[in-house]
């Protein structure tokens, strides 16, 4: 994700990013994040590629930890859903059952002019979010499910809900009852993913997130506990195509 202007909303298991990109995106190479991603083109073009498949369309839904690349100009909003999230459990369910890469049906979507206003700033984090969601759902209400383990319920909420996500799995596992090997274990066996490769996600939402309030790079990164604002560029260049520092906030 790359050039053009950006804005971006963060909140619990949800990210919108609305860009707008008349001259394209540039180069994307084949990457892989930990969320279902829902890219949207309002104006202009979009195409997203797997390995093995390519999709054009209007709306498009790609599994979480599928390598992907896109091509895209114009006025697009993306739609990032942690998986563990009631909204990314229904959706999963929902969606990927044959294929990581999905054309959606979204008729009646909001005119490129709201989104625009968002990205002028016209509209509120929590408008952007409750709307990003909403185009990403299909307006289906989101039930609340079983999901998974309590026991990863309360650990993914914990790491959510900490600024510098830095909980190790023997400190996690001992908050729940449960050695480390058995943690890990458990948390691949629920989430798919292991427990170190979510931390990483989570930590990459957290920089982000302090990011989009003004912040400097390196103060985001830092305060996700990366290393420097050059590493965290580097695991965000690996998880969305393109290095951090070609996203300009708005």
């Amino acid at each position: 994700m790359a050039g053009g202007r950006a804005r971006l909303a963060i909140g619990r298991g949800v990210s919108v990013w609305v860009l707008d990109a008349p001259d394209g995106l540039g180069e994307s190479g084949f990457h892989a994040h930990h969320a279902i991603q829902v890219t949207v083109c309002l104006s202009g073009h979009l195409a997203l590629a797997t390995t093995d498949n390519c999709v054009r369309a209007g709306a498009i839904a790609v599994a979480p930890d599928i390598q992907h690349r896109i091509d895209a100009r114009g006025l697009l909003a993306f739609v990032f859903i942690e998986p563990e999230s009631p909204a990314g459990r229904a959706l999963g369910a929902g969606l990927f059952a044959d294929n990581g890469l999905v054309a959606l049906d979204r008729p009646g979507l909001e005119p490129a002019a709201w989104w625009q206003q968002a990205l002028d700033r016209g509209h509120s984090d929590a408008d952007l979010l409750d709307r990003g969601l909403t185009l990403a759902t299909g307006g289906i209400p989101v039930r609340a499910t079983s999901g998974c383990d309590p026991r990863i319920d309360r650990i993914i909420r914990h790491s959510a809900d900490q600024l510098n996500p830095s909980l190790g799995a023997a400190a996690a596992a001992c908050g729940v009852n449960l050695s480390p090997s058995r943690l890990r274990h458990l948390f691949v066996e629920q989430t798919g993913l292991a427990y170190k490769t979510y931390l990483l996600w989570v930590r990459l939402t957290k920089a982000l997130d302090v990011y989009a309030t003004g912040a400097s790079l390196t103060e985001a990164a830092h305060a996700a506990g990366f290393a420097d604002s050059a590493h965290f560029s580097r695991v965000f260049k690996r998880t969305f195509g393109s290095p951090a520092t070609t996203l300009t906030r708005v």
